[in-house]
């Protein structure tokens, strides 16, 4: 259950990235947040806290003020995504795009540092993809379940920590378009074949070339569930 603090500090987030409070902008006194939320300083300074280490706020002796979103934290991204019905398409795209570079890069560390064996468990996951009558929950699953095990064996640790803190940040927003989304089959088990043949043969051309499709095939499954789920939307404010 969340706290008073958790309440102050949602708000607030929520007035900073809708705007409501510019860069540099003073934010309302210790004394006025606790008497808008009803709490004592020590839940307002909490508050300010959690906004200090997201980056949202630069909090002195003498008050905290708004900061740039581009100096803040990877954690402001999931604050970024919750703020509407549905999280912003060009965000997650952005997003995507750079787990996918993340995940290249990954790939071809692999490449050099796999052993036999490691390739072999990658591979494996990569035709999990090409098994016939896979649903969207377990296509999903296994797309994860190879990225996962990718990111594991290029044995980069700052590459791996950045790719999980985006994707942990990013897939609790995406429940909505969850009915949505649906599993392009066949297109997968391209990339799949793909996939598996570069990392047979340890070529990384072929990789990199495997990995463009896996991006554009995300992209293009994630912006028609954008459009599915906003039509459905319109639809329901039409019928009301």
């Amino acid at each position: 259950m969340a706290g008073k603090h958790d309440q102050i500090a949602g708000s607030l987030i929520k007035d900073i990235l809708s705007g409501h409070y510019r860069v540099s902008e003073r934010l309302p006194s210790e004394r006025d947040l606790a008497a808008r939320f009803d709490a004592n300083r020590g839940a307002v300074r909490e508050a300010m806290k959690k906004l200090e280490q997201i980056g949202l706020a630069d909090v002195q002796p003498g008050g905290a003020r708004v900061k740039d979103h581009g100096e803040a934290s990877l954690d402001v991204i999931g604050h970024m995504l919750a703020q509407g019905d549905l999280p912003d398409a060009n965000l997650v795209d952005q997003i995507m795009v750079v787990i996918d570079n993340l995940l290249n890069d990954a790939a071809e560390q692999c490449i050099d540092v796999a052993s036999d064996e490691e390739i072999e468990q990658i591979r494996n996951r990569a035709q999990r993809l090409m098994e016939e009558n896979l649903d969207t929950e377990a296509a999903t699953l296994a797309r994860f379940e190879l990225m996962h095990a990718i990111m594991l064996t290029s044995q980069n640790l700052p590459l791996r920590l950045i790719a999980r803190t985006l994707i942990n940040q990013m897939a609790p927003n995406l429940t909505a378009l969850h009915p949505f989304t649906h599993f392009d089959a066949d297109a997968y088990h391209g990339f799949s074949q793909q996939l598996d043949n570069a990392f047979e043969n340890r070529d990384k051309e072929a990789l990199r070339d495997a990995f463009k499709e896996f991006s554009n095939l995300n992209r293009e499954t994630m912006m028609r569930a954008f459009a599915a789920a906003r039509e459905d939307v319109s639809l329901e404010a039409v019928a009301q």
